[in-house]
């Protein structure tokens, strides 16, 4: 069987951009949940919020550690896979990576060390200083990232003279019609998966009765952010998808499952798109409602795919499927939400504990939200790398072979495995001793130096408890 390399050379980029995609947007988040646990500490002088801000600063090291170590293989990738659309591109995405690395890299890298080691070092007006900058850089890191991939999706402000792309403004290149949807619509993204997997683990500590009143004070913090963030994250997502249904009509023909153009388009809860006879199998729908939602009239008319060749349409199945299982996720987000404010009016958002339960639970839905908006972006964009101006096919390094684009996919998958179960494995080292390992470290002093994680040094024990919750217990009464 004759292996495509242009297959092979998108599942690699695909797997590649998934694995590294998870990473950003937790630490975008948590950077700056850090940053108010910071500024509450220097204002009060309270010490749970020291405890809460160091333990998560340790969390968010390990994401940071492994999401710079996943993202070096993305630009690696361009060279070797996709010489073509790199030497097309090279005017607007050199730059625009480059100062990426530059504004946002070197800050975050730099101000992370006084954050992790400057506690008893450096002034508390400079540690939340050193917080602040490295929440100010994730931002100003999505910036340039956003900004190049919302060029892709809409690109503005170039020519295309001899097969390459030039930059006749920079404004509009950057500023593209599709960056400030595509921007904030991120942005809550990652507050929603910051919230969520802080409220997740405070749940779990919860449940475990361990540093009741500093995870009393976290959940109770991510409930109010959820609140208001995961209902704005619908709205922000209803005006992108406006946005998109001007500049890409056949992503969001593929993300409606619609083959005809027409108009009172039902909203097709569920369905089996046959791309290859053009039609959906089983339909299940509210009529007229996909309509409404992307015209805002019950009588809007919505893109079909038979506008475009079969071979111009994107894969239907991936992007219909993806979009509802973000926006199925995205609903169950704002239930949350909801029910946290319910329960919060009787006092039990903190004591129910199948709500505690659904909040561990809960802390993954965001990042498979992520990924399947990722899939949706896309994949909803081929056969295009650039819309409308270049392909993937054209894309493509071509002296590339099947064979080594399998190689290096192999290999990808591989190194990736172990970065991810050794980043798992610390970050999981971090859990388990929780805020308890800050409590020692203070009655030892501040200028005891930090002890590697082992065994030894886990104040408590697993042991099946009832359902699915585990309950620790002290291994000896005494202290360690």
């Amino acid at each position: 069987m004759e292996l495509d390399p242009l297959i092979l050379s998108r599942i690699q980029f695909a797997f590649v951009v998934s694995f590294h995609a998870i990473f950003p947007v937790f630490t975008i988040g948590l950077a700056s949940y850090i940053a108010v646990l910071e500024g509450l500490a220097f204002k009060t002088r309270n010490p749970v919020w020291v405890k809460l801000s160091s333990f998560w600063t340790k969390v968010f090291a390990v994401v940071f550690g492994m999401g710079v170590v996943s993202g070096i293989v993305m630009s690696f990738q361009f060279g070797t896979n996709w010489s073509n659309f790199s030497q097309a591109t090279a005017n607007f995405l050199g730059p625009v990576l480059s100062y990426e690395v530059i504004t946002a890299f070197f800050l975050e890298a730099a101000f992370l060390g006084v954050l992790l080691f400057g506690r008893n070092k450096v002034p508390p007006g400079v540690h939340l200083f050193a917080a602040i900058m490295v929440a100010t850089g994730t931002f100003i890191s999505s910036f340039w990232i956003l900004a190049a991939n919302s060029w892709m999706q809409t690109p503005a402000g170039i020519e295309l003279r001899d097969g390459v792309f030039h930059v006749v403004s920079w404004s509009q290149a950057l500023f593209n019609p599709s960056f400030p949807y595509r921007f904030l619509h991120m942005a809550l993204a990652s507050f929603l998966t910051g919230g969520f997997v802080v409220a997740g683990v405070s749940a779990w500590y919860l449940l475990r009765g361990r540093e009741v009143e500093a995870n009393r004070k976290a959940l109770s913090m991510c409930l109010w952010l959820l609140l208001f963030i995961a209902p704005a994250q619908l709205v922000v997502g209803d005006f992108h998808g406006l946005n998109t249904l001007e500049h890409q009509p056949m992503k969001v023909a593929a993300m409606e499952g619609n083959w005809e153009t027409s108009r009172n388009v039902p909203l097709l809860l569920f369905a089996i798109p046959d791309q290859a006879n053009q039609t959906n199998h089983f339909e299940i729908g509210i009529p007229s409602l996909a309509s409404f939602v992307l015209t805002h009239d019950w009588d809007g008319e919505v893109p079909g795919l038979n506008e475009v060749a079969v071979e111009e349409q994107p894969p239907v199945a991936i992007v219909f499927w993806s979009f509802r299982i973000m926006v199925g996720l995205g609903m169950l987000m704002i239930l949350f939400a909801l029910t946290g404010l319910l329960l919060r009016a009787k006092g039990r958002y903190y004591q129910a504990r199948w709500y505690l339960q659904g909040l561990r639970f809960m802390s993954i839905a965001p990042f498979i939200a992520v990924l399947t908006g990722w899939f949706v972006t896309e994949v909803g964009r081929s056969p295009w790398l650039v819309y409308g101006m270049m392909t993937h096919a054209e894309s493509v390094t071509p002296s590339l072979t099947g064979a080594m684009a399998l190689f290096t996919l192999i290999g990808y998958i591989v190194v990736y495995a172990l970065v991810f179960s050794a980043g798992v494995y610390y970050l999981m080292r971090v859990l388990y001793v929780g805020l308890e390992d800050d409590e020692k470290d203070e009655e030892h002093g501040a200028d005891r130096p930090a002890r590697p994680l082992s065994a030894a040094h886990v104040p408590f024990e697993i042991e099946p408890g009832e359902g699915s919750v585990n309950h620790a217990k002290p291994l000896n009464q005494g202290g360690h």
